[in-house]
């Protein structure tokens, strides 16, 4: 590990990224209005690994079978594909990361996994906040994870590597492999190996920034933000000592997010990942954990400082662009933990519903509602069965004969299940255990009130197929002016090119 490459940090200025080129997304929609208004606002959200089955078993777990999350609400529906590409080529690689997907929306181009704003071929590209920053919009990323970690650093950062994070560099982390299983020799463009902590501490593409990470930090970062007219909520630590600690950093809290109203602002709120939301309400009241915000509270809060600063600037004022990410609807995904995964839909739709609610309000503001892939092969199955996994020996095809394999397995509700793949019927505690592929079940509003969550009695049935992302299409919502150019089966990378015209009013430059 090294310390900090001080020679490059001079290349970080919002100027030197918007000399790189962009590629325009083939079939970007005409800019619409079914009111007849001007876009002055985008806000993206995205619910990272948040499949369809996500949001339905959203639905059914807190509003019925009936009932919409208030991301169903919105009136434009569609879907996106979000395959991604081989390094060095235009191969698609059909499974894609948080890394890739989130390049494709922010900057049109397909590129490798774990590519943070570059092309397959390794060329920076612009990202749709820098220029959105460039052209006079206020600008703000809010993510549950830390703030570094690919869905946000996507938007203000450039990176070979999605784990050249910080605080310190790496070759292991900042520099991909060759075949031989060495490291590639460093690129000419140094911000591309520049962690991105410090990326983020010094281009100032993002206005109002928050979520987690504070460890990626140190207190040169503050310093930096500082200089630029942050206002910096909590502490990045000790300038004396060589590396901070949880001691020596200090989380930002809630308290202070709803005192500020500065124009420019960054909080991060926990040292790593915001704290899941079933966990943080477990917790006792004086627990550390219970002073970090909501998605919802940060959507909401960013909005208005946003708009603040826009109000500021009188007749300069553009408007804004926001991305908001669930991060944690991925990662519990990743754990098999059904329990905190529909928590962290559930929290990702509430914010959901401020940045709705809000341009309902407003009338000049679009917003988008996606994921960048889908995660771990969630899954509803019917009550009283099983899954494959369980089996002690897999059930037969009735059909053998047909080869097109859509028939229905021969198994009886009582059939027998593999010990050592399968803990039973409930998998909240177990969700670590890459052994426990037991179906999670939870009671539904239209339940009996004596159902209880884990029973064989509740209705909503939930397993996964594994531990990793799948290629599987996500949904997209939208609502506002040009809400209807999101109406479509797409590709990831035309979403960069419905947004740039929904904000800009115009075609995006080719390369």
């Amino acid at each position: 590990m090294r310390g900090r490459p001080a020679k490059v940090l001079t290349v970080l200025a919002v100027t030197g990224t918007l000399a790189a080129g962009t590629a325009v997304a083939a079939n970007s929609a005409p800019q619409t209005s079914g009111r007849g208004t001007e876009i002055r606002n985008v806000i993206y959200l995205l619910g990272d690994g948040m499949g369809r089955t996500h949001v339905t078993a959203g639905r059914d777990r807190f509003y019925g079978a009936a009932g919409k999350l208030n991301m169903e609400r919105l009136p434009y529906t569609g879907a996106v594909a979000t395959y991604a590409v081989e390094k060095d080529s235009d191969q698609p690689a059909l499974v894609t990361d948080s890394a890739s997907s989130a390049t494709a929306w922010a900057s049109g181009v397909k590129t490798y996994n774990a590519a943070i704003g570059v092309d397959s071929y390794e060329k920076r590209v612009v990202t749709m906040m820098e220029q959105a920053k460039a052209a006079g919009f206020a600008t703000g990323n809010v993510s549950t994870a830390e703030i570094t970690d690919a869905t946000p650093a996507a938007q203000f950062s450039h990176a070979l590597l999605r784990g050249c994070q910080g605080p310190v560099y790496s070759d292991a982390a900042c520099l991909p492999k060759k075949a031989d299983g060495s490291y590639e020799t460093p690129p000419k463009d140094k911000t591309l190996i520049t962690p991105i902590a410090q990326q983020i501490a010094r281009n100032g593409t993002a206005d109002v920034i928050l979520g987690g990470g504070l460890a990626r930090f140190q207190p040169d970062d503050q310093k930096a933000l500082k200089a630029q007219g942050y206002e910096v909520l909590g502490s990045f630590g000790d300038p004396k000592l060589p590396t901070q600690t949880a001691d020596s950093q200090r989380v930002a809290t809630k308290a202070e997010l709803d005192k500020t109203r500065g124009r420019k602002v960054i909080g991060l709120f926990n040292r790593g990942n915001l704290t899941v939301e079933r966990a943080k309400a477990g917790l006792p009241a004086g627990a550390p954990q219970k002073q970090e915000p909501t998605l919802a509270e940060m959507t909401r809060k960013s909005i208005s400082l946003l708009g603040d600063a826009q109000k500021s600037a009188g007749k300069k004022a553009k408007g804004f662009f926001l991305q908001v990410e669930g991060a944690q609807i991925d990662k519990r995904s990743h754990a098999n933990d059904a329990a905190q995964t529909l928590d962290e839909i559930k929290a990702f739709d509430d914010a959901v519903k401020a940045a709705y609610d809000f341009a309902k309000k407003d009338g000049h503001t679009l917003v988008v509602v996606t994921a960048d892939h889908e995660c771990a092969g969630f899954n509803i199955i019917e009550k009283g069965s099983y899954v494959n996994a369980e089996a002690a020996t897999p059930p037969g095809n009735v059909d053998s004969g047909n080869t097109a394999n859509n028939s229905t397995p021969s198994r009886t509700a009582s059939g027998a299940k593999d010990p050592a793949r399968s803990s039973g019927i409930v998998n909240g505690s177990g969700a670590d255990d890459a052994k426990n592929f037991g179906p999670a079940t939870f009671r539904t509003p239209d339940d009996p009130k004596s159902v209880k969550d884990g029973s064989a009695d509740a209705s909503l049935w939930l397993t996964y197929l594994s531990g990793n992302h799948t290629g599987a299409d996500v949904p997209i919502y939208a609502y506002g002016p040009n809400g209807s150019a999101f109406a479509a089966s797409q590709n990831n990378t035309e979403l960069y090119g419905k947004l740039y015209r929904s904000l800009f009013g115009k075609a995006p430059a080719k390369h």
